[in-house]
């Protein structure tokens, strides 16, 4: 077992060096630069290559541009470094990284402020396209029921429902990337998956999963509930990557259409996972297959114990730490699981922690108005 995973490992950090965008440049960005109580090591500067899109306004970068990858991720203090490590993944192995765009759901009660949070992307990635949005938690929270875990209860979890209604009119396309992942390949090649057969989403799927697991049995034995999958042949996808056509998405409410589920999941208990069944209830069955290396899930173990997990068989495109343990938490708690050592070549922690409130000055939790009615 050791010895696959040293060659599993071996591989991995050849490509991830042979993959290696053109950059410059590395310095510690502290509290001078983005707020105290942050400190992150400004990343690369990546650039395109000769053979990448330009864009017609080469000084502001608009979302609206046609040859732009859009990247959604939400963005909070409490997973802001899995997702500092995620972007910079991203960019790391992007052929034309100044052609991603990302589009930050930021909540709108966090202990750090969308007007903090900007700053500290800015001051990490100085050439980064992004934009920051708000979620108004009160969209969903009234939806929400409780789960076996109560991560899994945030609000911010159910942000991927609302994109066709957050981001701008004109991005009919958008990649979602959970916080909880790095990508060690290209993202243009995911953003090319073609959507068929009018399908919305498009994600890994695995059919061998015991799909029935996912809901309750109340839900299995009505007949009426249950009768939601008797035309399709359900498998179960993770909803942390896919591939989103959001024109489709808006044309088709959606989002209404998984709302529905979960009021029906406050008034009858049908399943216990949080935002993930109401997902597979609308589309399990009906989900564009991309290929597995896209989703290497479940290494941050199960709900409950968060145990250490080994890759599946197959190529690495994306590693995904799904689950209760997260990398840089065994990481700096000395007890890392072997696989977490991948995701530490992105991590660009530098500081104390960004959870202790008191160490911001008060001025910084300011809300910011909603870009959700």
């Amino acid at each position: 077992m050791r010895s696959i995973f040293h060659a599993a490992a071996a591989v991995f950090l050849l490509r991830f060096f042979l993959t290696v965008t053109f950059s410059v440049g590395i310095r510690t960005i502290g509290g001078d630069g983005s707020g105290p109580g942050f400190g992150f090591s400004e990343a690369p500067d990546y650039r395109n290559g000769v053979e990448c899109p330009v864009s017609v306004n080469k000084e502001v970068v608009s979302s609206c541009d046609p040859d732009l990858v859009h990247v959604a991720m939400t963005l909070d203090s409490e997973y802001l470094r899995g997702s500092i490590a995620a972007v910079h993944s991203v960019l790391r192995h992007a052929s034309c990284p100044e052609n991603v765009f990302f589009h930050f759901i930021a909540a709108e009660f966090d202990p750090a402020s969308p007007r903090v949070l900007s700053k500290l992307v800015r001051s990490t990635f100085p050439s980064l396209n992004f934009k920051i949005y708000i979620f108004r938690e009160d969209a969903v929270i009234n939806l929400i029921s409780s789960s076996i875990r109560q991560a899994l209860e945030n609000p911010l979890n159910y942000a991927r429902n609302y994109l066709g209604d957050i981001l701008d009119l004109c991005v009919d396309r958008v990649i979602y990337l959970d916080s909880d992942l790095v990508v060690v390949d290209d993202i243009h090649k995911l953003w090319n998956t073609a959507l068929t057969n009018s399908r919305v989403i498009g994600a890994p799927e695995y059919c061998h999963a015991n799909f029935t697991k996912y809901f309750t049995d109340g839900f299995w034995s009505d007949p009426v509930l249950s009768r939601v999958f008797h035309s399709r042949r359900p498998c179960y996808f993770n909803t942390g990557v896919m591939v989103m056509d959001l024109v489709r998405w808006r044309e088709g409410n959606y989002r209404k259409r998984i709302e529905n589920w979960m009021e029906i999941q406050r008034k009858r208990r049908i399943y216990e996972l949080g935002s993930l069944p109401p997902f597979l209830l609308v589309f399990a069955g009906n989900v564009e297959a991309i290929d597995h290396k896209w989703n290497q899930h479940g290494l941050g173990g199960d709900n409950v114990r968060g145990s250490c997990r080994s890759l599946h068989t197959g190529p690495v495109s994306l590693l995904h730490w799904s689950g209760k343990g997260k990398p840089w938490v065994r990481l700096d708690a000395r007890n890392p699981c072997p696989l977490d050592h991948l995701w530490k070549p992105y991590d660009l922690y530098k500081g104390s922690s960004i959870k202790d409130r008191s160490s911001f000055p008060s001025s910084i939790f300011l809300g910011f108005s909603s870009y959700l009615s």
